[in-house]
């Protein structure tokens, strides 16, 4: 089941304008993982474009926006493939967990001018059942102790 979809995109030339007057913001806006990715890249800022632009389609998809998170806590990595998977950090790891967010798929895509991702975050029915169970084991707990 989906809980929700987020699409953004981005000039390409936004992101390198800010690269060269802000060289330090990568390591702000991304994981250790996610720059070695970009250096085996060669920093080409279709790709950085491309990742910024996946965390921020995440972000929509998950229905917070970035105010309450830290960039870092979305990382897009890469499978042996190259294909693009989203792993959740720290409080936004916890707000998914929360609100039973499982699998969340994330496509990106490039040309000269643009980048742009789209990402589906659906519900883990999985978490939900194990807090249903969780839930039932312990009203069960309570009547047993009632019954004595």
């Amino acid at each position: 089941m989906v809980y929700g979809i987020g699409t953004d995109i981005i000039e390409i030339n936004r992101i390198k304008n800010v690269i060269k007057k802000y060289p330090n913001l990568l390591s702000r806006l991304f994981s250790e993982e996610e720059l070695e990715y970009y250096e085996y890249k060669n920093w080409n800022p279709q790709n950085i474009a491309g990742g910024f632009s996946a965390k921020e389609a995440v972000f929509k998809a998950i229905g917070t926006g970035l105010s309450r998170f830290k960039w870092k806590e979305v990382e897009i990595m890469r499978d042996g493939s190259g294909r693009p998977y989203v792993r959740l950090n720290g409080k936004v790891k916890d707000y998914a967990d929360s609100n039973y967010i499982g699998l969340i798929h994330v496509s990106v895509s490039h040309c000269k001018l643009y980048a742009v991702a789209t990402a589906v975050a659906e519900v883990s029915l999985e978490k939900r059942w194990m807090d249903i169970e969780s839930m039932l084991i312990s009203a069960n707990e309570g009547i047993s102790r009632n019954i004595h």
